[in-house]
Parts: structure tokens; sequence; C-alpha cells
């Protein structure tokens, strides 16, 4: 039975497809058409999706959408009764795409995959049920609590579920426009960020600033009561106008008008950022508790979905505060993550098929559901191009060779596999380093990411090791933790005394040396730990554990193979070019390794990296 699974036209378009209820493929449309967060129909996705499972849309026993148009056209009637007269911006800025897309998307689906293939068999899922449904139905566990928590999806922003062997029930759920997941994005908007791409930078400057503003924004924007469920006071924002996050209202609250994009970033951010983390931590931690009371005491574990889930910040505090004995988050938690979910709850719930889980291994695969290239396609890629290259099919000496070149401190562009589903590179799509390195975050950001040098980078660890390097409880696969680098391995480091040494210039402060893996240490000591099983993925650990015989750390640098304002690298020729036009050392594909020097610089290579240094 195939059931394909499509997000599309808000966000992070994606498809999945299901064969007998386990994931058999899965990826962003962004990945194939090059344009970062892409919400158009997934053409591309849909069509890999059915390659990688040799069918053709007729094959398709269902076409299952992540979100029901009918009931967003409701919330935004809702919401233009709110505006009334002042509703011009909304009707300009939602109207159109309501209207001419999304009340059509099965129109849509019928055209690109043909009438007579679908027709009969297309299908919605309410936003938030795909949420809960990618949330629990992949994870290890018969049964769960269940929280979502987004911007907004038709009417929910959040919800709290229950889930069990087939079936999921949302029990209690927060209406727009009280959400969470805009609040967050208000305070990014506001520090000079891009809504959605611009969350992550947020959540790693909170750190260097201190959480004064908590009381002032618990005083005027957001009032949280003890369940963790919570109102927004309007006043302060103008999203639900159609127009920026913030007002002037929000500007006076805090001291002057929003931070110009690229412009210094000043103590302010810093506290702002900080600020709304732990609010953010605070609204998460009520509602936990609150869903191990719906729940009871018998249920000892905890899947999350949505958006906000993706803050790995908030997710390490649940994890500590051991209100659940389990934690699983979806590796796709945003709206691409709800094609798998669509498709999932299509194949369980509705149609009762049974579901089977052990309490340990989930259902994901690594989240390593893209497309991969074999070695012979990616010679005949580079012996087509002309590009130099050396072969290693000696996977011993594969493993040593990469080892030896991280301990030479160089960086390195990793193309192995099959390309990862979800913001996260895991090790097929990554850009990799050497931990121990002072200078590697500072240089990773500003001369192969071309991002702002706070920035954190990730650790990759052996999950053997991990214990060795982080107060860690369990397994992070997906990079959706943080966790404190261990108090043996730290270095003295005070965080308020080096931002007042380097009068707020940043970069000073990202290279003091504070632990022995200063490359992945964040500020306060924290790290969004990978840890790396073999089962998982053979060709990164057996890397990982090449570097650690070698040097005696098992701990590298992950960060995602594309530079800013480009989507991760799908294809050899993405990621060629991705490597010639940054200052990466080396480029793996396959079995086969690239050296920056023996190759030729690519034509217009200055003014593509001028464009993205001005982004």
């Amino acid at each position: 039975m195939y059931i394909l699974g499509v997000s599309a036209l808000y966000h992070d378009a994606a498809a999945a497809l299901i064969k007998d209820g386990e994931i058999i493929a899965a990826a962003q449309e962004e990945r194939f058409t090059r344009k970062k967060h892409d919400p158009s129909l997934p053409k591309h996705a849909i069509q890999y999706c059915l390659g990688e499972a040799g069918i053709a849309a007729e094959d398709l026993d269902a076409v299952v959408y992540y979100d029901n148009p009918f009931l967003t056209a409701g919330r935004f009637v809702q919401n233009l009764c709110y505006a009334g007269a002042d509703s011009k911006d909304l009707l300009d800025f939602s109207l159109e795409s309501l209207v001419g897309q999304k009340m059509w998307v099965h129109e849509m689906l019928r055209g690109y995959m043909g009438r007579l293939g679908i027709d009969n068999k297309l299908y919605v899922a309410e936003h938030h049920v795909s949420h809960a449904a990618s949330a629990f139905f992949p994870s290890p566990y018969q049964k769960a609590a269940i929280i979502t928590v987004d911007g907004v999806g038709e009417y929910a922003t959040t919800t709290i579920g229950y889930g069990q062997d087939n079936h999921i029930q949302i029990l209690e759920e927060i209406e727009y426009p009280h959400s969470l997941g805009l609040l967050y994005s208000a305070f990014t908007y506001f520090c000079g960020f891009k809504v959605n791409s611009g969350d992550y930078k947020l959540m790693g400057l909170a750190p260097y600033g201190k959480p004064k503003y908590c009381q002032l924004i618990k005083d005027h924007l957001i009032d949280i009561k003890p369940d963790g469920s919570y109102r927004l006071n309007l006043a302060y924002f103008d999203f639900q106008y159609g127009r920026s996050m913030t007002n002037e209202h929000f500007a006076q609250l805090f001291g002057g008008d929003r931070r110009k994009p690229e412009s210094p970033i000043t103590q302010r951010e810093m506290d702002m950022a900080a600020s709304v983390q732990k609010v953010v931590e605070e609204v998460m931690k009520r509602m936990t508790r609150h869903a191990k009371e719906l729940v009871g005491n018998a249920v000892e574990n905890l899947v999350l979905a949505g958006g906000v889930a993706l803050n790995c910040v908030a997710n390490g505090v649940l994890k500590r505060e051991g209100i659940f004995k389990n934690i699983w988050v979806q590796p796709a938690a945003g709206d691409a993550g709800g094609a798998v979910g669509a498709a999932m709850f299509y194949y369980f719930q509705q149609c009762g098929n049974k579901r089977i889980s052990d309490g340990i291994n989930d259902r994901q695969n690594g989240s390593y559901l893209g497309p991969a290239y074999s070695d012979q396609e990616i010679e005949s890629f580079l012996k087509a191009k002309g590009y130099v290259y050396h072969a290693y099919l000696d996977r011993s000496v594969f493993y040593r060779k990469i080892a030896e070149l991280l301990d030479g401190q160089n960086v390195i562009g990793l193309f192995e596999g099959r390309m990862e589903y979800g913001p996260r590179a895991l090790g097929n799509r990554s850009i990799i380093g050497d931990a121990r390195s002072p200078r590697m975050q500072s240089k990773l950001n500003l001369k192969i990411k071309y991002r702002e040098s706070f920035r954190p980078f990730a650790p990759s660890v052996l999950e053997e090791s991990a214990e060795q390097y982080f107060n860690l409880n369990g397994r992070s696969p997906y990079m959706l933790f943080c966790a404190d680098v261990c108090e043996e391995r730290r270095k003295d480091f005070c965080l308020e005394d080096e931002i007042g040494r380097s009068q707020e210039d940043l970069l000073p402060v990202v290279n003091k040396v504070r632990s022995d893996i200063p490359a992945v240490t964040h500020v306060d000591y924290s790290a969004r730990v990978q840890t790396v099983r073999k089962e998982d993925n053979p060709i990164y650990y057996g890397i990982i554990k090449a570097f650690e015989n070698l040097t005696g750390c098992g701990v590298i640098i992950n960060t995602s193979f594309n530079v800013r304002g480009e989507p991760i690298v799908c294809t050899p020729e993405d990621a060629y070019l991705c490597f010639m036009r940054t200052e990466m050392d080396l480029l793996v594909m396959g079995s086969y390794i690239l050296y920056k020097e023996e190759q030729t610089q690519l034509e217009g290579d200055r003014n593509w990296r001028n464009q993205y240094e001005l982004d």
C-alpha cells in the first residue's frame, strides 16, 4: 500500500512516500529547485519519491495533503472580521495565495500528477493532526503524549494529544492569533533576522544575553497560565493585519526601533533573545507538566513536532526536567514533516492498519530519506566535467585519510549516501572539521558559511563516547537536544567580561577557548549534540571512529553543506559548486577526495561569493 504525503503552499514544501507504513522516501522541494524554503507544489520531490519506489502516480493508494484549506479559509474570514476597516493589508497579503492556490490544491495535484492517476484518491489531514502524526507514528513508542507547537495551521497553534497503537487524539488546543511560534518569530523579526529562517539565529544569540526582559514580556506580551496555556496581547503585534510582525507599541516597549538587518548586534538584541528563549522554555515546561496530568503517570513518553520543536535548547530543558522518561522529536518538525505525518495518519488511523513499535528504535531511518548517488554516478560526473579527484576504494584507508585531513585542520565537504530529510545535516550532506580547533567556529562562519560569527556549530560524537564529553541523558541522533559540555572539559570563561572587553564585537568572544572542544562549545558551555551509531550511518561513524583512533577525540564539527541563503546540497553538482565557491579545503564525494588547490577556479566565482556576503 503506497501513500504519498504532500506539504505545500506555506513554506518548506515537501513530499513523503510510505509503503505499508514504512517511510521509503521523503524530501523538501527546496533541495531540487535551490530556492530556500521553497513553498511551491513539490513537483520535484514528488517525482523523486515515486522514482525511488519505482512506481507511477496511478500506483498510489492515496495522496494526502497536510492542511485543510477550507478551515484555513474560515480562519482567514474570521481574521478579516477582527481587522474590520483595517483589513486592506491582510487582503493584499493573503487573499491571492488563499483563493488562487490553497483552495485549489487538489486541482493543482491532479493537474501535475494526472487526473486519471489520482482521481478519488485525494485526502486532507488537518495541519496539527499531521504534525502530531509525524511525531507519534514514526516514534519508538506504543503510547505517548503529543505536543505540537508552531505559528499557525488552520486555527490551531498549539495542541496536546495522546497516541496509542495506531490512533492519535487531540485533547486540547490553543487557537490563532494566540501563538507561541508567532511570539518567537516576532522577536526574530525585531532583532533584525528573517522570520522562519532566522529563528535559529535568535536561539544561537540567546546565550550571549541576559534574560532581563522576561518579566516585561510576561507583563505586556503574553499571559501564561499554570497549565502552559497562554494568550498574546495583540496590541503589540501587527501579523493579524497581514503587516509586519510587530508594531510601534512593541518598539516603545523595548526602547527603540527594530534592528536593521546586517547592522551591528547590540546588547539589547542579545538580552531580547535570551529573554524570549526563557519565556518559551517556561511555557513548554508548564505545558509538558499539564500533558503528563492529562495522559497519566503510566505514560512515560513524550513526542514533539511543529516548528517550535526545532528549538533544541528548549528540548534539552524538557529532557533535563525529567517530566517524561523519554522524549522523541520529529527531525523534520516544521512544515516539511507534515508530509510524513499526513501519509502516516491516513495509513494507520484512517485505514486502521496495525502499528508495531519496540520502545527503542524509531521508524525514521535516521532521516536519511532523500536521493543517493553511487560511486559510479559520482565518478561519471567527475570525469564528464574533467575535475581532478583521487579514489579511495579501500574503506579503512579512506577513513584513515579523512581523519588525517581533519587532524590537519582542513575543512571538508562531505557528500555521502542518502540526503537528510529535515533542516539538519546528519553526516551525509555535511561540512566537517576538527572540534578541538579554537578558531574553527569563526572560520567556518565567515569563510565557508558566510554568516554571522556568533552562530554555533554542532558536535557529532560517537554514541558510546558521548558521556565523556556531554551531560546527555540518552541518545540524540537528530541533533535536536542541547546538552552541557562536561565540567572537567571546560575552561574558565566569563561571558560578561569578554563582551565588555570586545565592545560588543562578538568575534573575539567566539574565538575565546571555553573547553578542550572549543569549536562546538557555545558561550554558555552548551552544545547541540548529534550522537552517531554505526547501525544508522556506517560511513560517518567510520570517519569519526578513525579520527578518535588517530587523535583520541571522538568528536568532530558537523554543519550543513550549504552557504547562507541556499538550501543544503542535493546532487554532486550542487556539492562541487558549493565547495568551489567557498574556502573549503577538500570535498569528499562517495569514495573520492577532491583537493581545492587541484581544481580550476569556476568562471564568475568571485561575483557569486560577493552576492552571498551581501545577502
